[in-house]
């Protein structure tokens, strides 16, 4: 960890003294020896500190003591520098360097610059004196360095490109096949049906044991899911919170909690939404032993129908017995030849025979000292994945970490190995993980910012950080270090969690530096050691009527401070909290969104925000928030800046062109914001800039940025973009001059909306034009058009969409013609709604280029067509087109269609699911059994009208 700050240090010293060449900041005098010494100092103490960590870990406590004076010492560093280089930056952006007059006098100073002010000489020996300080504080480290002997000793890299590796993704597990009978046989059994009681069953077991993953894999068995009329898995962890674990419950449940705020009426809900149903309750690592907390669940879930059934795993006997579980599951640990066969899978995997062969004898020696458990014979198979040769291997057995008397746990011993094998800036991304909680899910990008935001991942802003710090997550993830994934549609990982053994393992290796505190209603004193100065990353997590602990304030060194609110109650704005923007002035990452909890925690983000000057990321996310100061754009070094869901968010700062280093402007779901300040344009690094709201200038008193044209120069946005305000575009040939989307290739999500500001009228043919201009770069792969009044979809750029996937038009009433939709190669989704045509014609040329009778494959990868709110619609022309993947049709509130269209119905042959909802026409037509046209659907394994099926296939749906 030491060898990551003192690598930083360095880092920001080069990046720096490039600066000052560039800027004509000299330095003269003794500062300029100074800052070489200061350099030198790090350099030699880097070059043993792999040497000093080994021995730290072997119990050495004078080296220990030695290491965290060396850490404090670099983040003081690191705050100077930082502030330094944030004192260049503000010259930059404010025009000092250029403007501001020479002295009329020689200054005494340390620093000197032909044309800086009074004030910056000021600024500038300030910060002198503080090197000067550190200086003296290096100097007593490194020679103190000499007497411990030191071996100077290359530490691992990071390649300037982490390869990119594909999960291992265990299919089955190893040795559990009496377990999973045994575990399978009690869910399916319902006894006896006069019985009652409702009946808990437990896996118990240590950590790393399976135990969660054993009951994954049951709980995804097809015959227990088709057992059961619903299934919830929640995850308790440590703490067992009733409101949290009851809305978990209902929210697997699917019910509605209608901003429900006390227990009682959570579970009175639950009470409901059960009655009637045999369910499936997950409760996964339970280790409270508190029978009142658990007895009045019991008595709730006792209202389900018979056969349902409590699943908890534990590592704790008692906490089964409490909660009223007999016969309960024990796991053991896996034989020697289990362990080798799980081991094998990750550490062989793809490699030749031959080469498997070779490693056999070593790897069941490593193996052995797994001593049967899953998880540490899973991180050792990771971390051999990556090592090609015997002799690997063999230093891996070796290794002097299996005899350290400073890690008692077992598991503990193959997580080193692991962690050690990393780069140092690698184990910094994963040691960063330790300020969650234990189970809690981590969302990927979200992590990656905070990463970036510590200046984990570089600091040149030129950059992509965003994809290093991708690298470094899948680094991270293919050795095991995460785990239970949730992807998106594409296979992408989205987010994770840490096994509580690797929690603890990261806690372990950070043990003062981080800390994750609750504060409940009542509570008088902080959970958190405020004495403690090495705290420098926390979570607090605010239940119910908590109050925000004001000496948090106290502790200067966080840098690092998300606090969550976990209750479900009604909080007033808390006077307490905006203390800390005053206070906190090390933060480089301030996260004070509500989550689930209320949005008025915070209602005014004071002026003294400016004192935050290290501060990178600030979500603000859910807040309600009318404005935000102008003295936030004096955060130069922010990076990322979340008011997503500020619903209450009026305005933004005119000052925002002043952040220069700006990369991610979440502003989703702020619809009080009517217009994009001046400026905007200067953020030139934005990959993220969620909403772009284009203004008629009527009413803004000359604040807004004046047209579209403000995007052109921002060449590196990406994702998402929504641009609302469309009907307010006036000069639609500068729109089309300006090319502003048709560069930007990492967008890959657009939403155009076509609304406007005051009375005027719009003609279609504006909006035709207008759209023709918009055009995106090919790499767009989701399109949404709102609003947009053109009678034609037939924009010249819409077939260069070759990798678009989903097209949602809503409520564009005036367009009929939709005819090159078909030929596009890559459309999976179309979704229509609000049209107000009787025809609609799709898929086909109207000019005959197809004959009536010629048969025609169109959308080749269409599965999911829906039409909403077609009110006027009484026909569709189709042709004789085929639709090879249509898998869903659904038609919704189309009153007055007459008919299906006859050539959708036959020209799809994979059609199974036939969705319509409201119309009474259609619902007569094709009447099952009697209806006229039944024979034409009744092919199609699931046919549902408005909320009943009319045929359904007899496995369950997913």
């Amino acid at each position: 960890m030491a060898d990551a700050i003192v690598n930083l240090a360095l880092e920001q010293l080069v990046q720096i003294t490039a600066k000052k060449i560039t800027e004509g900041v000299r330095l003269v005098g003794n500062v300029e020896n100074e800052v070489e010494k200061l350099r030198s100092n790090l350099e030699a103490i880097q070059a043993v500190l792999l040497d000093a960590e080994e021995r730290q870990m072997k119990g050495d406590r004078a080296v220990r003591r030695w290491l965290d004076q060396l850490k404090d010492t670099s983040y003081d560093m690191e705050d100077v520098l930082d502030e330094w280089n944030t004192e260049i930056m503000k010259l930059q952006v404010e025009g000092d360097l250029k403007d501001a007059p020479a002295p009329k006098q020689k200054v005494p100073s340390f620093f000197l610059c032909s044309c800086f002010g009074i004030k910056q000489v000021v600024l500038r020996r300030d910060i002198a004196q503080k090197i000067k300080e550190l200086n003296k504080k290096l100097d007593i480290i490194a020679k103190e360095k000499d007497t411990y002997n030191f071996k100077e000793m290359k530490s691992i890299e990071a390649p300037e490109r982490v390869q990119t590796t594909s999960l291992v993704d265990v299919a089955e597990i190893y040795g559990r096949e009496f377990e999973k009978n045994s575990l399978v046989s009690k869910l399916l059994d319902d006894g006896n049906e006069k019985q009652k009681d409702l009946l808990v069953i437990s896996v118990i077991g240590i950590g790393g044991i399976g135990k969660t993953t054993l009951t994954q894999l049951v709980y995804n068995n097809d015959m227990v899911k088709s057992h059961f009329d619903t299934r919830v898995w929640v995850c308790v962890s440590d703490r067992f919170d009733e409101f949290r674990v009851a809305k978990a419950i209902i929210e697997g449940l699917k019910c509605r909690t209608d901003n429900l705020v006390e227990l009682e009426s959570l579970l009175q809900c639950i009470y409901q939404c059960i009655s009637g149903k045999k369910f499936l309750l997950i409760l996964d690592d339970v280790w409270s032993e508190d029978y009142d907390k658990w007895k009045q669940f019991y008595y709730c879930l006792k209202n389900g129908s018979h056969g349902s059934k409590v699943l908890i795993t534990t590592r704790k006997y008692t906490v089964a017995s409490i909660m009223g579980s007999v016969d309960p599951i024990i796991m053991e640990k896996l034989s020697e030849e289990e362990c080798w066969l799980l081991f094998r899978q990750f550490a062989l995997f793809g490699r030749p025979p031959k080469e498997c062969e070779k490693l056999e004898e070593i790897g069941r020696e490593i193996v052995a000292k797994c001593k049967g458990l899953p998880l540490a014979a899973k991180t050792l198979g990771s971390l051999l994945r990556f090592k090609r040769t015997r002799d690997e291997w063999q230093r891996i057995l070796d290794s002097k970490i299996w005899k350290l008397e400073e890690i008692k746990k077992d598991l503990f011993l193959p997580l080193m190995l692991s962690y050690n094998d990393l780069s140092s800036v690698i184990k910094q991304c994963f040691s960063y993980c330790a300020i969650f909680p234990k189970d809690h899910n981590i969302k990927k990008d979200h992590l990656i910012k905070l990463w970036m935001a510590q200046g984990h991942l570089g600091l040149d802003n030129d950059t992509e950080m965003e994809v290093i710090g991708q690298e470094y997550f899948d680094y991270l993830t293919s050795r095991s270090f995460f785990q239970e994934f949730q992807k998106d549609k594409d296979g992408n990982i989205i987010s994770c969690k840490m096994h509580d053994i690797v929690h603890d393992f990261a806690q372990f290796l950070n043990k003062n530096e981080y800390c994750t505190a609750e504060i409940n209603e009542g509570s008088e004193e902080l959970v958190i050691n405020t004495s403690n100065e090495k705290v420098r990353h926390s979570m607090l997590m605010l239940y119910n009527m908590a109050t925000f602990p004001i000496p948090l304030c106290s502790i200067k060194s966080l840098r690092s401070l998300f606090i969550v609110c976990k209750g479900f109650k009604y909080m007033k704005p808390n006077d307490d909290l905006p203390n800390l923007f005053g206070e906190l002035t090390c933060l480089r990452a301030l996260d004070i969104s509500p989550r689930l909890g209320p949005s008025n925690l915070i209602t005014v983000i004071p002026k003294e925000v400016k004192k935050l000057i290290h501060l990178k990321y600030l979500n603000l996310s859910g807040l309600d928030v009318k404005k935000l100061p102008e003295t936030l754009c004096e955060l130069y070094n922010l990076q990322t800046l979340d008011i997503s869901l500020c619903f209450m968010l009026k305005e933004l700062p005119q000052e925002m062109g002043k952040l220069i280093n700006l990369r991610h402007l979440i502003n989703l779901e702020t619809g009080s914001l009517s217009y994009m300040p001046k400026g905007i344009e200067k953020l030139t690094c934005l990959r993220t800039l969620s909403e772009f709201i284009e203004n008629s200038n009527s009413s803004d008193g000359g604040k807004a940025c004046s047209t579209l044209a403000c995007l052109k120069d921002l060449k590196h946005l990406g994702g998402q973009l929504y641009i609302r305000g469309l009907g307010n575009v006036t000069n639609v040939s500068e729109v089309k001059r300006m090319q502003i989307l048709s560069k930007k290739k990492n967008l890959f999500y657009l939403k155009l909306h076509f609304d406007k500001d005051g009375e005027r009228e719009r003609k279609n043919d504006d909006d035709e034009l207008l759209l023709e201009a918009l055009q995106p770069h090919p790499n767009l792969e989701e399109l949404d058009v709102t609003g947009y009044r053109g009678s034609t979809f037939c924009s010249d750029w819409i077939m260069s969409l070759t990798r678009l996937r989903v097209l949602r038009l809503y409520s564009c009433k005036n367009c009929m013609h939709l005819s090159p939709l078909g030929k596009l190669p890559s459309l999976e989704s179309l979704i229509i709604e609000g049209m107000n045509v009787k025809k609609i014609v799709t898929g086909i040329e109207s000019d005959g280029e197809f004959s009536s009778s010629t048969s025609v494959i169109l959308f080749p990868k269409l599965k999911v067509l829906q039409f909403w709110f077609v009110s006027e619609w009484e026909e569709c022309e189709y042709a004789n087109t085929i639709l090879p993947c249509l898998d869903t049709l659904s038609i919704n509130c189309c009153g007055k269609l007459r008919a299906l269209p006859d050539a959708i119905l036959q020209g799809a042959k994979n059609l199974q699911h036939l969705d319509i909802y409201q119309s009474y026409s259609l619902k007569e037509r094709y009447r099952n059994g009697t209806g006229e046209d039944w024979q034409k659907i009744s092919h199609i394994p699931n046919i549902k009208f408005t909320d009943s099926y009319l045929q359904r296939d007899p496995l369950p749906l997913r």
